[in-house]
């Protein structure tokens, strides 16, 4: 099902990535015309007009209505409107990502600036270094800070001993946590956030 659908927006992605198509779009948006008509309006050979119209009504944004031995075309507002809230939905374009690991790329930084390994759990893991990265400072922050308990307070000396643990530089660590607002300080007391 994800991947027809994932199929259905590139049809749709493709019959508009063309500039004659979207001028017949905007055309057909306003007036209802035929082959001829557009031919002109937009200066184009009749079977050029006529293939980009069969690509729009694939995608049923483009109806056709006979009158005598000739055709008019429109645009289907409403199948327009609809493709428009699919594609364009918040939690629509998440799902295009659902077969991603979208954790791989944590991974990838934990594994660069954690020694040994940051999945292996045979010894202490240490950091090589903070990044400078805002991104991958973050990443490695949320790792540091897990090791700290939600609800729990510590003072100052306890933050440091865990921190030490982890990272020579513990105050520059200590203060990049509190920078990052994942750690707060009240009085002489922190606490995870």
């Amino acid at each position: 099902m994800k991947n027809e659908k994932l199929q259905n927006l590139l049809r749709f992605f493709k019959a508009l990535a063309d500039e004659s198509r979207l001028r017949i779009i905007g055309i057909l948006a306003s007036q209802e015309c035929s082959v001829e008509e557009l031919a002109v309006l937009l200066e184009l050979k009749e079977p050029t007009i006529s293939h980009h119209l069969t690509k729009l009504k694939q995608l049923e944004l483009v109806r056709m209505r006979p009158e005598g031995n000739t055709h008019f075309y429109h645009l289907d507002k409403e199948v327009l409107q609809a493709m428009s809230k699919e594609v364009f939905h918040p939690d629509e374009i998440v799902s295009l990502a659902d077969d991603v690991n979208l954790q791989a790329w944590e991974v990838k930084v934990l594994n660069s600036y954690i020694e040994p390994d940051f999945q292996s759990t045979e010894s202490v893991q240490h950091l090589r270094e903070i990044p400078s990265s805002s991104k991958k400072r973050l990443t490695i922050l949320k790792w540091v800070i897990n090791k700290f308990e939600l609800g729990v307070e510590y003072p100052q000396e306890k933050v440091d001993d865990i921190l030490k643990i982890y990272y020579s530089d513990f105050e520059t660590l200590r203060k990049a946590l509190m920078d990052s607002r994942l750690l707060e300080e009240n009085n002489g007391v922190y606490f995870r956030c």
